[in-house]
């Protein structure tokens, strides 16, 4: 595997982005791992290099990069990345201000910037692009794949907040723009994403001219699906993982013969 940090030239700056992808039989299919509110982190590296190791090329851009460098991560006597509703009151805040501040359409724009490099002589293959987002990411997922339809064709949405909502630039609002397939990943035990909301999305996406499938994880958590954290639920996240590769074979497969 090759990997390097390098920066994106953005409408608003240089975007530090972790690259990863395998030495041999490029081109590959681009995939974009997208932050949850911790921000960029080993962890989320770690899952780039998985994906890649089966023949893509994975960016995970700090999205943050606005506001400097931004990393939170607590951890426990396990050395694992305590969730946000362990923190007191205090970290909270601290982990969740700079989430408030990065706004959907931001997140369009440096996508924006990442499709124009994939084309500036990377082992990236043209045309479809992959996209997996955690929590908020999440969210931002479903928002770049109703504002870049014709590229975004393979995207997974796993514990992902806020996704049905009142706000005018909610991603429910773009589900008619969504082509290829979407996967979502749902913990049972989620207040970010209630039953309420699983079934709603079901219903406004069933008519959508794209492939929707969607699991409820029995007992999980928010954040189960990352493997640092105190909640992760390793047979939840292997379960997305079947489902998330076998949509990308469909979309994007990673080795054509």
């Amino acid at each position: 595997m090759r990997e390097r940090l390098l920066a994106i030239e953005t409408p608003s700056g240089r975007m530090e982005t972790f690259v990863t992808h395998p030495e041999q039989d490029g081109p590959f299919p681009p995939v974009v791992i997208y932050m949850d509110i911790w921000g960029v982190r080993e962890e989320l590296f770690e899952i780039a290099r998985r994906v890649g190791t089966v023949g893509y090329y994975c960016l995970v851009p700090d999205l943050y990069y606005r506001q400097g460098k931004v990393r939170h991560e607590f951890r426990d006597a396990q050395n694992r990345m305590i969730s946000l509703h362990a923190l007191d009151d205090e970290l909270k805040q601290r982990v969740t201000a700079p989430g408030r501040k990065l706004s959907n359409q931001m997140v369009v724009d440096d996508t924006g910037a990442i499709l124009d490099f994939l084309g500036r002589g990377e082992p990236a293959r043209p045309g479809g692009v992959g996209a997996i987002g955690y929590c908020m990411g999440g969210r931002h997922v479903m928002c770049v794949a109703g504002h870049f339809p014709e590229r975004v064709r393979a995207s997974a949405s796993l514990h992902g907040t806020s996704l049905v909502s009142e706000a005018a630039d909610s991603p429910h609002r773009l589900v008619r723009q969504f082509r290829g397939e979407l996967y979502c990943g749902f913990a049972e035990l989620d207040p970010y994403a209630p039953m309420s909301m699983v079934k709603e999305l079901d219903q406004l996406l069933r008519p959508c001219p794209v492939v929707y499938h969607h699991a409820v994880h029995p007992g999980a958590q928010h954040g189960y699906a990352l493997p640092n954290r105190d909640i992760f639920d390793a047979r939840a996240a292997a379960r997305d993982w079947e489902l998330i590769f076998a949509m990308f074979n469909r979309q994007i497969p990673a080795y054509r013969t």
